[in-house]
């Protein structure tokens, strides 16, 4: 039987979702807890792959497994993973269903705060520079004309090609719920995401903000197809996955 995972990280000390050799990855600390939870070797596929710092609100895995299993084995599993991992809900899914794969839309946000702030450090990006947000709501909306983001993708990036189909993109405000500091956030929808995509273009959209960069030299860089063109990444600290969305209804189990 297949099963989906909705999970929930803070991903500050770990090198990212997908398992590496030498660092300590998300997924390998799953892993090992469903070892010692079923007994068994259980490889879970992640729906996408955050880098090092980056963190979820909302990720999904699936993973296959012969026997039954509900929701009261969630207890067990959030007891033998550290605090900030939570696994939130257990789906049974038809078996060609596929985490990454099947997944028709992706949402990030990007978290800024432009007052220093103790309780949200490694949260979000402390940048507290004066910024235009008009021009940078503008330029966020030039990303809806364009399905080629070559510019804000790693060089060396393992993909067959790199068009996305982005369905929104724009900068809100927004007040901590535990703080009460005021977040600049850039969120951004997609049927897809490139290696580093989201960091890129915030970086090379708070420079538009400092009025470092024109709102058309923004078109100009998406056009260009070339990563040199475009600004450096955003620190990892202050990017969310925040939610995924499949084709089909995920019913508890």
């Amino acid at each position: 039987m297949r099963y989906f995972i909705e999970i929930s990280y803070r991903g500050t000390a770990y090198s990212g979702w997908q398992i590496q050799k030498n660092a300590l990855s998300v997924q390998e600390v799953i892993e090992k807890a469903f070892f010692v939870s079923l007994r068994e070797k259980i490889e879970i596929i992640g729906s996408g792959r955050t880098d090092t710092g980056v963190h979820a609100l909302q990720q999904f895995a699936h993973f296959d497994y012969e026997k039954p299993l509900n929701r009261s084995i969630l207890k067990s599993w959030n007891a033998l993973l550290p605090k900030d991992i939570t696994i939130h809900n257990l789906y049974q899914v038809p078996p060609q269903a596929h985490s990454r794969f099947s997944a028709i839309q992706r949402t990030y946000q990007y978290r800024i705060v432009q007052k220093k702030n103790p309780f949200l450090q490694n949260l979000t990006y402390y940048f507290p520079y004066k910024l235009d947000i008009e021009a940078m709501q503008k330029a966020a909306q030039i990303l809806l004309e364009y399905d080629d983001f070559a510019s804000f993708s790693k060089v060396k990036a393992n993909t067959p090609h790199f068009k996305c189909n982005v369905t929104e993109a724009f900068w809100k405000k927004e007040k901590d719920i535990i703080s009460g500091t005021e977040l600049l956030i850039f969120q951004i929808s997609a049927n897809r995401f490139l290696w580093g995509m989201v960091r890129a273009i915030v970086g090379t959209l708070l420079q538009i903000g400092k009025g470092k960069q024109k709102i058309e030299e923004f078109r100009r860089v998406i056009e260009a197809k070339n990563r040199s063109k475009a600004d450096a990444n955003a620190p990892a600290c202050g990017l969310y996955l925040v939610s995924v969305r499949y084709p089909f209804k995920l019913k508890e189990h």
